[in-house]
């Protein structure tokens, strides 16, 4: 698994910031699924966090890109907005409030992006999860 983790993380460089982006931007991404990153390994109230929050507050959550980097979060038919920005070649998302203030800046770690498909590793709490989105 460990191999298989790097390999991803070596292709997600390859496709760069600007891949990235294109992949991204002008999409409405559905969360379809939350899970635990494998090299978590098991824990019990992680697991049932995950659980929680894919049925929860990740029910009915969408994500977008767009130009100049406008980010809209949309959980349970409430638009928020706020900015984002590509860091280490992609392999990062930067999402701040919509000012660009850092003071509370997410950092999302892009896992899996296709033209179908974007997997991010955020954090809640003590704990990481992996979002599934589908393009809708």
């Amino acid at each position: 698994m460990k191999y298989l983790l790097s390999g991803i993380t070596i292709i997600l460089m390859a496709c760069g910031s600007g891949k990235t982006e294109t992949l991204l931007k002008n999409k409405k991404w559905k969360v379809y699924d939350v899970t635990i990153p494998a090299k978590d390994g098991y824990n019990a109230v992680q697991l049932t966090q995950a659980k929680d929050l894919k049925s929860g507050y990740y029910s009915d959550a969408y994500y977008q890109f767009f130009d100049n980097g406008l980010f809209i979060a949309t959980i349970a038919g409430k638009p928020d907005s706020g900015k984002y920005q590509l860091l280490s070649n992609g392999s990062i998302i930067s999402v701040t409030a919509a000012n660009g203030d850092r003071k509370v800046e997410h950092l999302v770690e892009v896992v899996k992006l296709s033209d179908e498909l974007f997997d991010m590793k955020v954090e809640s709490g003590d704990y990481h999860f992996i979002l599934r989105t589908r393009k809708q």
